[in-house]
């Protein structure tokens, strides 16, 4: 079993305070206690309103957010009460009891979006699902991902490409969306509604792991790839997701200035993206960084 570590964040409500945990607290509820009796089924929680201080105990999936009243002020308090939530997790404290009288459905809207691929289809949440990019070619490449396993279970599923808050589904030709997408929007609105496992505990990453992650990646780039990944990152990753798929810088060759980028989810296998990204991005980088690109090569994810 991890160690829980406890760091401290602010947040734009000067009375809030988030207590970010390097590990996931619960799965994808979310719960807010206004006093002790409303967090009876919340040890954590009830432990929390002991404290004069404690107005309002939030806990998600992977941090406790607490709203104080005005008698103290957070530099007096947040280190002592940082120490007391880990001690609390790291001594098997119980955050939340879930029965069957406790458990709530929370309502959940899924929306299909159509992307430039007409093989692939976007389905949006109102609810965070992953932390990170994850591509499924394969019903055994998605054993450690229950939702996206049991998406392959409908026969038409070729591909499942998840990312924060959305799912992007490759069809085989065998089925067209008109026949099938309020099926596959209904099933993935009553899985999540029943709070089943989206990701399997080894499998989920923090956003905090997320991005040491990416960060440790990053500064093993050379200053050239470094700056081929930022332009990236910042111009082309956020149309890309829009259109339900996500690009990823794979290398730079810096004998030929030839560039490298991986297309995934909807874009992956699409007719059109592979030439419009590949111009796209080799015309901004060949702008951006005079000189240094000579082409850009897609590969499919």
């Amino acid at each position: 079993m991890s160690t829980f570590s406890i760091s401290i964040e602010s947040t734009s409500n000067p009375a809030i305070k988030k207590f970010q945990a390097n590990s996931f607290l619960v799965n994808h509820n979310s719960y807010e206690f206004k006093n002790i009796d409303e967090a009876k089924n919340s040890p954590l929680a009830q432990q929390l309103f002991y404290l004069p201080f404690v107005k309002t105990v939030y806990i998600s999936q992977n941090f406790v957010a607490i709203e104080k009243f005005s008698i103290v002020d957070w530099i007096d308090v947040q280190n002592e009460l940082s120490q007391q939530i880990e001690d609390f997790l790291n001594d098997n404290g119980v955050v939340i009891i879930e029965d069957e009288n406790s458990i709530k459905k929370v309502p959940v809207t899924v929306y299909a979006e159509s992307t430039p691929n007409p093989a692939a289809l976007k389905f949006v949440t109102n609810k965070k699902l992953v932390t990170e990019t994850l591509e499924f070619k394969n019903i055994d490449e998605a054993k450690n991902a229950p939702l996206a396993a049991a998406l392959f279970n409908f026969p038409f599923v070729k591909e499942v490409f998840m990312d924060s808050n959305y799912v992007s589904i490759h069809k085989y030709d065998v089925a067209d969306w008109d026949n099938v997408f309020q099926e596959i929007r209904e099933f993935i609105k009553n899985y999540i509604e029943d709070g089943k496992e989206i990701l399997s505990e080894n499998f989920k990453k923090t956003p905090q792991a997320v991005e040491q992650e990416k960060e440790s990646q990053f500064e093993e780039m050379d200053d050239i790839s470094k700056e081929i990944a930022n332009i990236i990152e910042e111009y082309v990753k956020p149309a890309v997701a829009s259109d339900g798929g996500n690009i990823l810088f794979k290398n730079y060759d810096p004998d030929t200035k030839n560039v490298k980028v991986v297309l995934q989810g909807a874009c992956s296998g699409c007719p059109s993206s592979t030439f419009t990204l590949k111009n796209g991005i080799e015309n901004m980088l060949k702008e951006m960084l005079k000189g240094k690109i000579n082409s850009v090569e897609a590969i499919n994810g």
